[in-house]
């Protein structure tokens, strides 16, 4: 697998509390010049990347993140606000608790509710796998293919861990056939990369791969 096969999954993040426009102009030149997947970034930053990358780069932006406990209300209305500035791409986090309550039918709905408020633009949900069991993996695998969004997601970054070539297997198991895979968190090394890809993730979620590709030192997300 070559680098250019890589950087096309690559959702090219940066999702730092003190990020700067600066920082943001940085990362959507990389994710241009590298023909990244997307650029992943605040909500508050959408509007003017978008603006800056027009047509050459798709824009991503996260909802109800990290910790993914916002009203469903917040979450649509965070969705809608994303979209009328220019996202293309959305990244929500479902809520914990309610999980952890057994309330599947529940996050199932609010999915279902922030996919309708993305219209024809592409959702993925994430689910922070390092913080479930595999019985309440395999019930959100259920949930994200019942509400119909576009990709499960493992991990925001800023949990206790990432992806795990586990996780992956056991999404490509339990999900429908139309929803796809996106790992995120604690990808280290190009043949981690390589072999998430290998196992079926379609997206990588990182801010390390062009470094990584450039033999830079790999700090970070």
């Amino acid at each position: 697998m070559d680098n250019k096969t890589i950087l096309k999954t690559v959702d090219h993040t940066l999702l730092k509390q003190t990020s700067t426009w600066e920082d943001i102009k940085i990362i959507c030149e990389d994710a241009m010049k590298y023909e990244v997947a997307s650029v992943c970034i605040p909500p508050s930053f959408v509007k003017q990347a978008k603006e800056f990358v027009g047509e050459n780069m798709q824009v991503c932006t996260v909802i109800g993140f990290p910790n993914g406990y916002n009203t469903t209300a917040v979450k649509v209305f965070e969705t809608k606000d994303a979209i009328e500035n220019g996202a293309d791409e959305i990244d929500m986090v479902i809520n914990l608790g309610m999980l952890k309550d057994g309330k599947f039918d529940e996050i199932t709905e609010e999915i279902k509710a922030i996919k309708e408020a993305c219209k024809d633009k592409i959702l993925k949900v994430i689910i922070e796998t390092c913080l479930l069991t595999e019985e309440e993996k395999v019930a959100m695998c259920k949930s994200v293919t019942d509400a119909k969004a576009d990709f499960i997601k493992t991990s925001t970054g800023f949990s206790t861990g990432g992806a795990t070539a586990e996780d992956i297997v056991l999404f490509k198991e339990n999900i429908g056939k139309d929803v796809l895979i996106k790992a995120a968190g604690g990808i280290k090394d190009l043949d981690t990369a390589k072999d998430f890809i290998n196992k079926g993730s379609v997206r990588l979620g990182t801010s390390s791969i062009i470094k990584m590709i450039n033999n830079e030192e790999v700090t970070g997300y």
